[in-house]
């Protein structure tokens, strides 16, 4: 990805006037001289000067061609408008209530953070791979969807759009329900369209398939585990062969199972709600899945005071300064596990049923995303420390 040293693009915004952002592992020395200029300073980082007078106009633009040349930065014109406009007139196009903020990366390194929030690896990862991307804009509505607008290397005109996230993720690149990198025109109004009719449907579709592969990975290593605990009170033996000897060690392994059991049934109460929301089994070819998805929420609902307790306890303790040991974790997990655990087992029995019914329910058309979906159970906040990990978000 080579680049000068202390770069300068200049673009021009109808609101601003002259736009210049410096870049570049010297790009210290490229705000230097747009200070010595007289260019302003922005919040992002960026830098503009008034065109509204051709005279001062022409003064700031020859100072510039000076002082830029005593700080040894090259200058560079876009042929784009500024994005920091361009973003702005697609949010106000978009369903619902959207924000547009330009970022910028001045050094180099910077934008690769962008590496691991981008939730696909086509055009855009590889742009953002192969080429300096001193600034992009981030799109938000308020609700957690955030989209990452970037002007397309290597071309005159148009944009690169992917989606941003906070989420975990695996292999970028075998992931066939990401939603993929669009190309957007360079008109704003076309790119809303392109935006609304395009992207955000198979956003939500790559939302739907997520929440659903985070629901069915939760309840398949509960099941491992669950089908282990099984064999073993039933023959009475350790997996290895070896007589249990104490049958009070039963309740230690119920408690074991409970407390790990939780941490993992947590994810289905969080993303299945919404997804079992979704369902229409009688339009489907299994109508009499309807009977198991009832089952399914009525477990939900019954699990839904040891999921408040769960949210309350960590809430108290996040407001004080002070951590619940690892152990006291352990047994408070470990009780709200057994206090779900007929839930659990349902949820067990029909996950098939489930399975089907939410790959028959995938969201289709122009997606809003302009307001949180109804959920039957509380969110769930960050997890306490002593947890598995946690995803690390974007930026």
């Amino acid at each position: 990805m080579p680049t000068p040293s202390a770069e300068i693009t200049l673009s021009t915004s109808r609101t601003l006037g002259l736009v210049a952002i410096a870049s570049g592992e010297k790009y210290a020395q490229a705000n230097q001289a747009l200070e010595a200029a007289g260019f302003s300073c922005l919040p992002n980082g960026a830098y503009t000067a008034s065109l509204a007078d051709d005279q001062a106009a022409r003064r700031t633009a020859s100072a510039l061609v000076h002082r830029a040349h005593e700080h040894g930065a090259t200058i560079v014109t876009s042929p784009r408008p500024y994005l920091g406009d361009i973003d702005t007139e697609i949010a106000a196009r978009l369903p619902g209530t959207w924000s547009a903020e330009l970022e910028v990366y001045s050094h180099p390194l910077w934008q690769e953070d962008l590496w691991y929030g981008l939730w696909e690896a086509g055009e855009i990862h590889r742009a953002i791979e192969d080429h300096r991307v001193p600034f992009a804009s981030v799109l938000k509505n308020g609700t957690g969807t955030e989209l990452l607008l970037v002007e397309r290397p290597g071309h005159r005109s148009g944009y690169l759009l992917g989606a941003l996230t906070e989420h975990e993720k695996e292999d970028l690149h075998g992931d066939p329900t990401t939603p993929r990198t669009i190309v957007l025109p360079a008109d704003p109004v076309l790119a809303a369209h392109t935006v609304t009719h395009a992207f955000l449907p198979a956003y939500r579709r790559a939302l739907h398939h997520r929440d659903l592969n985070t629901v069915l990975s939760a309840l398949e290593r509960i099941r491992e585990e669950h089908q282990n605990l099984q064999v073993i009170k039933d023959s009475g033996r350790f997996s290895d062969g070896v007589p249990l000897g104490d049958s009070r060690l039963i309740a230690g392994m119920e408690q074991h199972f409970a407390d790990w059991a939780w941490l993992s049934f947590s994810d289905v109460l969080e993303h299945a709600p919404l997804l079992l929301t979704r369902c229409r089994p009688a339009a489907t070819a299994w109508p009499d899945d309807a009977a198991a998805l009832t089952r399914l929420c009525e477990a939900l609902v019954a699990s839904q005071d040891a999921l408040n307790e769960w949210n309350d306890l960590r809430h108290d303790l996040y407001s004080i300064p002070r951590a619940l040991p690892a152990h006291e974790w352990s047994q408070v997990r470990g009780q709200l596990g057994l206090a779900v655990l007929p839930a659990i087992e349902t949820w067990l029995a029909d996950s098939e049923a489930f399975a089907r019914q939410v790959r028959a329910a995938v969201p289709g058309g122009p997606a809003a995303l302009s307001a949180p979906s109804p959920r039957l159970l509380t969110a769930r906040p960050a997890p306490p420390p002593a947890h598995p990990t946690s995803a690390a978000a974007h930026r």
